[in-house]
């Protein structure tokens, strides 16, 4: 028959063995949440990577300029997981940004999945219309639009849409109130671009108004 003191040894054994069980499950979480943070901006970026690359072939074709080899890669990224089917990227040499924009009908035309096509907006192709673009800044994934405050006046943007390249050269930067409406102060004779986001950690935003200097 086991004392009391050898059943007190095998209690302490067994909750300690508990503890440790529980302990690595923690480290194991802790692990694993860890690794999601890596993983899973890595898949968003081959994603985002997939698509830049399909609208580039497609745009290809819209000049006449396939060949048997980008037929090839057309086919190749469509068996691909593209997640995102872009009708227009936008670039900003600048901040080194390159972004796709999807169908302002799209569930992903949102600022919360990308840069987002407000319902205002008209197309790049629209004579003196304004494309109107708006997206995070932060420093999450989704914070697209993060560094627009450290563009100035006289850099340049690019909309390439329909087989074209639309060059826009931004003439006007300015603040206003975070009222959930941004007055835009453009010459309406031109065909612009507009982009709009918060400035971090305050509650103004700042609009950025680009002209259209060449189609090509």
């Amino acid at each position: 028959m086991e004392s009391k003191e050898t059943k007190r040894i095998k209690k302490k054994h067994k909750r300690k063995s508990w503890l440790i069980v529980i302990g690595s499950l923690i480290i194991l979480l802790g692990v694993f949440d860890v690794s999601l943070m890596f993983i899973k901006p890595a898949m968003q970026q081959e994603q985002e990577e997939n698509a830049l690359k399909d609208f580039y072939i497609k745009e290809e074709q819209k000049v006449d300029k396939v060949d048997k080899t980008t037929s090839e890669e057309v086919k190749e990224v469509s068996k691909s997981k593209v997640k995102y089917d872009y009708i227009a990227v936008l670039k900003i040499p600048k901040i080194n940004l390159e972004k796709g924009l999807v169908a302002k009908d799209s569930k992903y035309n949102n600022i919360n999945y990308g840069v987002e096509i407000l319902k205002e907006s008209d197309s790049p192709d629209v004579i003196n219309g304004n494309v109107i673009l708006a997206a995070h800044s932060g420093t999450a994934n989704i914070s697209y639009f993060r560094n627009l405050d450290k563009i100035n006046v006289g850099d340049e943007a690019i909309i390439y849409y329909q087989g074209k390249t639309y060059n826009y050269k931004f003439v006007k930067i300015y603040d206003i109130n975070k009222t959930g409406k941004a007055k835009i102060k453009r010459d309406n004779n031109t065909s612009t671009l507009t982009l709009v986001t918060c400035r971090h950690n305050t509650n103004k935003q700042i609009v950025l108004i680009a002209e259209l200097q060449n189609l090509q």
